[in-house]
């Protein structure tokens, strides 16, 4: 990927823990490198097709001074997002934020905090067999696309299926999204969650019960997850038709980094065992 670079941007700040860091304020240098396709500038001479760095500096100078943190950590984590929500074409940015002036009694040259962020492609599994079943999912797509660091980019059917376990209740309506986001996994499971119990009033008292809404991530980029509270890519996804079958229509290739293959090739074995 090309990139655009924005090498040691000399801003004036109040960042720091200490009291004297923020009342007296201190010089930072701030590093950007942006990942953006810059093939049609170049062939064009357009600057409409590339990033304007005169911009991004000025958003980048406006989000450390706007603001007083005690850490580079989030000064620069801000940065990252501040430049990512304002230009959709780059796909990945790394930040350095410096601080030369650190309260440190040794000799040193700076402190830097080094990150990157990006934009990542996630699949959403969606269910709903309580009350207005459509209402609910698409309530879902509705909140998630409400959120700036969420664009949900395709939605498939709803389907009608039958329950899942040994529980007797009504038939579900499932479907399955296609997002691009900046969240990391955790926290986009959380935004999942709030809109699941806040919004939705999830009620899912019985293991494989009814709910008013589910909302499962089913693939994150090609990252494997697993935690406690986050498996990803989900473990039955691969089992159960209700989610393939939505998936393969909006995504037939999309990769599963565990069973190293494509949600159609899924989707077609598990149709031959049923038969």
């Amino acid at each position: 990927m090309d990139k655009i670079w924005i090498k040691d941007l000399e801003i004036f700040a109040y960042h720091g823990v200490l009291a004297e860091e923020k009342r007296n304020g201190q010089k930072f240098y701030v590093t950007v490198s942006m990942d953006v396709d810059l093939h049609a500038a170049g062939m064009t001479d357009d600057l409409d097709k590339t990033v304007n760095y005169a911009e991004v500096c000025e958003l980048i100078r406006r989000t450390m001074q706007e603001e007083s943190y005690d850490l580079i950590e989030a000064a620069a984590e801000n940065v990252a997002d501040a430049i990512l929500l304002a230009y959709p074409q780059i796909k990945m940015v790394h930040v350095i934020v410096s601080k030369p002036g650190a309260p440190i009694p040794m000799d040193f040259d700076t402190v830097c905090v080094d990150i990157t962020r990006g934009r990542h492609i996630a699949y959403l599994g969606i269910g709903s067999n309580l009350g207005d079943k459509e209402a609910y999912l698409d309530y879902a797509v509705d909140q998630l696309n409400k959120d700036e660091y969420i664009q949900v980019t395709k939605v498939s059917s709803y389907i009608i299926t039958e329950p899942y376990g040994d529980v007797e209740q009504d038939d579900f309506l499932n479907g399955c999204l296609e997002i691009e986001t900046i969240y990391s996994p955790q926290d986009l499971l959380a935004v999942i969650n709030d809109i699941e119990v806040q919004g939705a009033g999830r009620k899912r008292l019985i293991h494989w019960g009814p709910r008013t809404l589910d909302i499962d991530i089913l693939l994150y980029d090609q990252e494997m997850i697993m935690e406690d509270t986050l498996k990803v890519p989900h473990v039955e996804m691969a089992k159960r038709a209700f989610v393939l079958e939505p998936l393969a229509e909006i995504a037939p290739y999309a990769y599963h980094p565990g069973y190293h293959k494509t949600i159609i090739e899924l989707l077609e074995i598990l149709q031959n065992k049923k038969d």
